[in-house]
């Protein structure tokens, strides 16, 4: 079954003490375009994570945004050891080479000491995290996306189909018309050349009326023109069925659909017939509702 373009994806998780979070839309394109927003730690990934998307989807727009926030129990800063020590060792020192032996040394205010405290988890922590979390994300986001633009597909399908039956309709219509034009012409071209030869009082060649018939009968033949339609009207049905994302659908049924226009296009133009217009124009009417709606599969 044939997928839309549009759809909506996300996955969360948490590693070393940091929460991923992938989102990814797409929208209608007809080519592939990727636009990959993700924290400068992790900017590294940006050509693997569009090269892992180019495999599983091939047409559409999509916006690839990753964030990656410290959880609480990782927020919070740790003490460096080792710098503090180095603090108190050298205030230590000072304070033996003054006279007032009552100072104190307060550990809370060297806590502001640069160096002291150091958050738990650094920019190294988080780019591994990252580079082991988000292509996993993305798998996810991307089957949650694949499975909203086949549900959005499925509606398109149904569309897509029932224009089609509608223009088969009509194309019954005008099937069973066309035959009956030459006949109605035949009539209506005797009739009035025999009106005017009677009144010039002259006798009408049989033999030249058949050959103008004849010639008017071979411009308005259609029925090129009707098989064409069909065949392409099956092959419209063949690919709804058989859409899928490792065999995208959308440029053949756009191709397709202009081709149903120029066979209608054409047909128009070689009725001489009020009711194979009128049947024309409902059919170029459903053609372009299916060239619209073939926009927006993938």
């Amino acid at each position: 079954m044939i997928r839309s373009m549009t759809g909506f994806g996300s996955a969360t998780t948490q590693a070393g003490g940091v929460e991923f979070t992938v989102e990814l839309r797409s929208l209608n394109n007809r080519y592939f375009k990727a636009s990959v927003r993700l924290p400068d730690e992790l900017g590294g990934l940006e050509a693997s994570l569009e090269s892992a998307l180019r495999k599983r989807v091939s047409r559409g727009s999509f916006t690839l945004n990753i964030r990656a926030r410290v959880t609480a129990e990782a927020a919070t800063n740790v003490i460096n050891d080792t710098v503090l020590l180095s603090y108190v060792e050298h205030l230590e020192t000072v304070r033996t080479k003054v006279k007032d032996q009552a100072v104190q040394i307060d550990l809370t205010q060297l806590l502001g000491l640069p160096g002291v405290l150091q958050p738990a988890t650094d920019n190294r922590t988080l780019m591994e995290s990252g580079r082991q979390a988000v292509p996993k994300l993305l798998d996810e986001a991307l089957d949650h996306l694949i499975a909203m633009r086949t549900v959005e597909g499925q509606a398109v399908a149904a569309d897509l189909l029932g224009q089609r039956d509608h223009i088969r309709e009509q194309m019954t219509i005008i099937a069973q018309r066309a035959p009956l034009v030459v006949n109605e012409y035949h009539e209506k071209l005797a009739a009035r050349v025999s009106e005017l030869m009677a009144k010039a009082k002259l006798k009408v060649d049989e033999n030249d009326l058949i050959r103008e018939v004849a010639v008017f009968a071979d411009r308005a033949d259609i029925s090129e023109e009707l098989s064409r339609m069909n065949g392409h009207l099956d092959q419209l049905g063949e690919l709804i069925d058989a859409g899928s994302a490792q065999e995208p659908a959308g440029r053949t049924l756009d191709f397709i659909s202009q081709e149903m226009l120029r066979e209608a296009n054409t047909i128009g133009s070689k009725s001489n017939d009020t009711a194979i217009s009128r049947a024309v124009v409902e059919v170029k009417s459903r053609i372009d509702r299916i060239k619209e709606q073939v926009q927006n599969v993938a």
